[in-house]
């Protein structure tokens, strides 16, 4: 728990650690060493100096000069658990404090330096420097929240929730900007371009030129249903007669029946691109979310006017279908006449394009290879005019397998269950493999948009999609049905003026689909927001009721204006901390390697005796000198050496050295045994390095305390 607090490079780390115990194997010490090595968080806190024995003190230690510290340590004296019981107040143990640290000959030189209050005193000069240098950082990230707030706030600055005034205007402001919003959605525009979607006009854009032809390719004739009614209608036309010649009437009946077959895919485009528009009048709607009746009413006025537009551009579409049914025209330069039909080979169905022309690339997943080779896999597929290759990865490298497209078809495939893959498959007419042992490869996309995509480039390379329809009994009529050469040859010839008129009709469809649609629907709906929007939106409902703001913008603006001020409020505080405080330069690096050692009896110079409050087997503390009087040597190998602890610094009475030889009434001097470490009996020596012989302990005479 001390960890998750300490590492935080915010964090000042307090070491405090008891003056009666020993400093080198301090706990917190040895924490703080491991989350702040270099020692710029730390500040060392010896507390109980009041509790050491008569003559020891940390003077060394608090003048940082024994195990040194970066930011040195500071000593205090906190109120006894008897002080405490007896409720002293805070202030006299403040100046307790004081006095103890005055009086004390040992910290008496540097009392100015000690105590809660200097304390206190370094603790926010710290906070002040932390402050001082967090302060760039948190001044660029709250300049930059605030530019991100200025521009929503500038409508607010001066806001009056019941002006009219404002109401009028920003009623003004919100249509216009629909206006501008809609045209750019289906227009295309720079700004705030949507990087994961097609939307707007790109979708429509995708409806006219590959799901509209796709849709006019998928009721494509059927090539034996063709050939039977083209020999039907010879026949009927003929009558009782056996006809010489081939007659126009049957090339007019079926141009006309499929003609009408074009009603139905264009109606559908219609459909689409209305769906899409719906789309985009609820997108550009969502900027009037603070006004919800105001937002409900422009999507209901504007799509109302859509649909009666789609009514409009309907009727213009079929009319535009009626009008080519109406007449055949067989003058058409692109048409190619009797007299090429019959030199024509049936190989125009299949308009293939340049050959080797790559049409599409793109990922798709096969999804029926079996279990044993790894189930679904997914590949780099590159579509031609020619065949379906597919490879690796994208960089065309590793081929994995080439497909011609000779006698291929797409079929819809049913999306599993657990599956989230759309799904088309690629087979064979003529019941052949397609790849290695499978009849169809089935290809998946992530979305319907994408296999109708794939639809189309398929289209173009000549692959079209499997006509809805059984083998039913009229195959079988068809595959009775006697044809002699003759009939034949004038079934042939009708087919190819009707493949030749039919491809004019479509190439005329769908460049006046688009056209109409854009016209009659989109164009006009733009000019409809841009002038009469507002003439609806004043009609049917008065100004005060459209422009009632939600409860959610209202506090929403509340916040925002709130946390503006806020920050700017902020940011001049951190400009008035910024020139009416001082910092304090870092102090130098210390030698602290004295923390690295883990070892309980880490080896300290013995100047002094120390103290006796500490835990049995822990190694004593080491105390600073004592300054006094020139110090008196004491001879080598006495029991004093290790055991007599200073004279404690409080007046003596002069009879105890009458005779003027301090050495002369020992017993007037306390003592105590010399501790042996537990375990280690009598008569072993001890393990701890034997004293210098040139350095004899030395006792000072006790010196008069300033509180006499």
């Amino acid at each position: 728990m001390i960890l998750q607090f300490i590492s935080r490079e915010s964090s000042l780390i307090l070491a405090v650690t008891p003056a009666n115990m020993d400093l080198a194997n301090s706990d917190a010490l040895k924490l703080a060493k491991e989350v702040d090595p270099q020692g710029l968080r730390t500040i060392g806190v010896i507390t109980k100096l009041d509790l050491m024995d008569e003559g020891t003190d940390a003077r060394d230690v608090l003048e940082n000069k024994l195990l040194p510290l970066r930011r040195g340590y500071i000593g205090v004296v906190n109120r006894s658990q008897k002080d405490i019981e007896g409720k002293k107040d805070i202030r006299a143990a403040l100046g307790a404090e004081r006095k103890f640290f005055l009086s004390h000959p040992a910290y008496r030189h540097m009392a100015d330096r000690m105590g809660t209050p200097h304390l206190q005193k370094t603790l926010n000069q710290q906070l002040t420097n932390h402050i001082r240098e967090s302060l760039p950082t948190l001044r660029s990230k709250l300049q930059s929240q605030l530019l991100s707030l200025e521009k929503e706030v500038e409508e607010y600055k001066n806001f009056r929730p019941d002006d009219p005034t404002r109401k009028t205007k920003a009623l003004l402001q919100m249509v216009q900007q629909f206006g501008v919003d809609f045209e750019k959605r289906i227009e295309g525009s720079g700004d705030q371009v949507d990087t994961l979607e097609l939307s707007g006009g790109a979708r429509i854009n995708r409806i006219f030129h590959e799901r509209f032809p796709f849709e006019l390719v998928k009721m494509e004739f059927d090539e034996k249903d063709l050939r039977r009614e083209i020999s039907y209608a010879i026949k009927n036309i003929h009558g009782v007669r056996t006809g010489l010649f081939t007659p126009d009437m049957a090339f007019e009946a079926i141009v006309k029946k499929q003609i009408v077959k074009l009603k139905e895919p264009s109606l559908k485009c219609v459909d689409l691109v209305v769906s899409e528009l719906a789309t985009v009048i609820k997108k550009c709607a969502e900027k009037l979310s603070s006004y919800p009746r105001l937002r409900e009413e422009t999507e209901r006025i504007v799509t109302t006017y859509i649909r009666e537009r789609e009514g409009r551009t309907k009727d213009q579409i079929l009319l535009l279908i009626d009008i080519e049914q109406s007449y055949i025209n067989t003058n058409h330069e692109d048409f190619i006449g009797f007299a090429n039909a019959q030199q024509r080979s049936t190989q125009l169905n299949k308009k293939r394009a340049i050959p080797n022309q790559v049409i599409r690339r793109g990922w798709l997943t096969i999804n029926n290879i079996s279990l044993m080779k790894g189930g679904s896999k997914e590949y780099w597929f590159v579509l031609t005019a020619e065949s379906l290759s597919w490879y690796k990865d994208e960089e065309e490298k590793e081929k994995k397998y080439m497909l011609p497209l000779d006698n291929l078809k797409i079929r819809d495939v049913e999306k599993g269950f657990m599956s989230n893959k759309h799904v088309f498959a690629i087979f064979n007419t003529e019941q052949r493999n397609v790849y290695k042992d499978l009849r169809q490869i089935e290809l998946a996309c992530d979305s319907q948009e994408d296999v109708d995509s794939w639809k189309a480039s398929f289209l173009r390379a000549g692959v079209y999609p499997e006509k809805d329809q059984a083998e039913n009994e009229d195959g079988v009529q068809e595959n009775t049905f006697s044809m002699d050469p003759q009939l034949e040859r004038q079934v042939e010839t009708i087919r190819n003026l009707v493949d030749s008129y039919v491809a004019i009709i479509n190439k005329s469809i769908r460049d006046l689909m688009p056209k109409t649609i854009m016209h009659l629907m989109i164009n006009n709906t733009k000019a409809f927001i841009h002038h009469e929007l507002l003439a609806y939106l004043y009609s049917s409902a008065d100004q005060t009721s459209l422009m009632e703001e939600s409860a959610d913008q209202a506090q929403r603006r509340d916040d925002m204006l709130r946390m503006y001020h806020a920050l700017k409020e902020a940011l001049n505080i951190i400009g008035d901390i910024s020139t009416s405080t001082v910092s304090t330069p870092v102090p130098p690096p210390v030698d602290d390697t004295w923390l690295q050692s883990t070892s309980s009896h880490s080896p300290t110079p013995q100047r002094r005796p120390v103290s006796s409050v500490h835990p049995p087997g822990r190694p004593p503390a080491v105390r600073g000198p004592t300054p006094g009087p020139p110090l008196i040597p004491m001879p080598v190998g006495s029991a004093a050496t290790f055991s007599a602890p200073p004279i404690p610094s409080r007046p003596i009475p002069q009879n105890l050295f009458a005779n003027n030889d301090p050495f002369s009434a020992p017993p007037q001097i306390p003592s105590r045994p010399a501790r042996i470490p537990p375990g280690i009996p009598p008569g072993v020596p001890s393990r701890r390095p034997p004293a210098a012989p040139s350095r004899p302990t030395i006792i000072r005479p006790a010196e008069p305390s300033l509180l006499d």
